[in-house]
């Protein structure tokens, strides 16, 4: 238990502190955990099928090192174990939003 959350790991417990930390600081905003992401099936609207969830452990906005950039999207998830169910879903996730996520 960490700020009154439980969490399903020390590992993430842990990370979720340093991450506080770091939107306290400023260096990141918009902190959320526990963010569910919809995996659709094809690409035509409206046909397009539910084939799973993602639920990322975290997501926040980074301060981009580039200053046209601005704050940049971050997806991470902390890994004990890599299971094949969650490759499929970190491709699935990529193919269909574009995002990486990032493993700690």
């Amino acid at each position: 238990m960490v700020d009154g959350q439980r969490f399903d790991s020390q590992r993430e417990a842990s990370r979720w502190s340093e991450l506080r930390l770091l939107e306290r600081a400023g260096t990141i905003r918009n902190l959320r955990r526990q963010v569910t992401f919809t995996l659709h099936a094809g690409t035509a609207e409206p046909a397009r099928a539910v084939v799973g969830t993602y639920v990322a452990d975290f997501t926040y906005e980074e301060r981009s090192t580039s200053a046209a950039r601005g704050w940049i999207d971050v997806i991470e998830d902390c890994k004990g174990m890599r299971t094949a169910l969650y490759v499929w879903k970190k491709k699935h996730l990529f193919a269909e939003y574009g995002v990486r996520i990032i493993e700690t």
